[in-house]
């Protein structure tokens, strides 16, 4: 075949992600506490729809179950709806401002909680709601309010992804959502570049994602020269110290290069085209204490010399 000021804290990447589906499971249940159910009246009928947002945002992490009271609340995802789509004229010309950022990206996080959730994550799909994130995944403004709305859209899709589930990979393969993280892994922050790589890693973990990456020379040709900017950002950035997102964001790359190599021709074009950062020990002091991605990297050593 072939050869800024104003900005909320970032979030944590969806893999490093404790609500709904994650360790921490709530004691408590959201469908017992008054709270919510103030706030989702405050969302769908009040006048303090921002407040709303925050105050339901927080509680994500406390209940297990806010995502099955978020899905069957009348008139709630439609309000979420409502907050992403009022953003996309702010986004061409790019006059998105920290502030209208940090409100979209509180219903973002909603979503996110939905997306996570094993009983709504169908559903969600169903609703084809991942697309309506996509307009500011496509955006290139370096502005940070820009920066925070795609990583917080990153952070939902990434939600749908982390548990390794054939329905989602089958759904996003028929988007183009595999573009938009290489494209955002090109032009992004260290912490959106990590989270767009974990999405592709997770595609490239499913045959069927695979497959779809190898079929044509021109996508694996695609894939393979933005993980070889990555390398070469990585190793331009090697004299200084390591950072625990450096390492994290090697990580992602070492692990798509090893499962690209799975496939046959992919292995075959990696044998001549892998950076040679990865062949010469330039990333030895980011991965001193990282024993399962040098025994990933030697991994894919060994299989592309095989074909040499």
């Amino acid at each position: 075949m072939y050869s800024s000021v104003g900005v909320q804290p970032q979030p944590q990447p969806p893999y490093m992600d404790n609500s709904s589906d994650g360790n921490l499971v709530a004691k408590n249940k959201a469908l017992n506490d008054e709270q919510i159910y103030q706030w989702i009246s405050e969302l769908v009928t009040g006048t303090n729809r921002e407040r709303a947002l925050l105050e339901l945002g927080k509680k994500r992490e406390q209940y297990d179950d806010l995502a099955l009271v978020l899905w069957n609340s009348f008139g709630v995802m439609t309000v979420l709806l409502e907050e992403i789509i009022s953003v996309y004229p702010f986004l061409n010309p790019p006059i998105l401002t920290a502030s209208v950022s940090n409100r979209v990206c509180n219903a973002l996080a909603l979503l996110q909680c939905v997306a996570s959730n094993h009983q709504t994550r169908a559903l969600f799909l169903k609703a084809n709601l991942p697309l309506y994130l996509y307009p500011f995944l496509s955006t290139d403004a370096r502005q940070r309010s820009f920066e925070y709305l795609r990583l917080t859209s990153l952070g939902v899709v990434g939600a749908l992804v982390k548990n390794d589930t054939p329905e989602v990979i089958n759904f996003l393969l028929t988007t183009e959502i595999v573009p938009l993280c290489l494209n955002i892994m090109e032009i992004s922050s260290e912490l959106s570049k990590t989270v767009a790589i974990f999405i592709l890693q997770k595609i490239l973990l499913d045959d069927q994602g695979l497959a779809y990456i190898c079929t044509t020379y021109e996508r694996f040709h695609t894939v393979a020269s933005v993980l070889a900017k990555m390398i070469d950002h990585l190793s331009a950035a090697n004299s200084q110290l390591p950072s625990n997102s450096s390492g994290r964001l090697l990580k992602h790359v070492v692990r798509c290069y090893m499962r690209l190599s799975d496939n046959l021709e992919a292995r075959r074009a990696l044998a001549t085209i892998l950076p040679e950062p990865l062949r010469d020990g330039t990333f030895s002091i980011i991965l001193q204490d990282d024993i399962a991605t040098k025994r990933c990297l030697a991994q894919l050593l060994s299989n592309i010399n095989d074909q040499q």
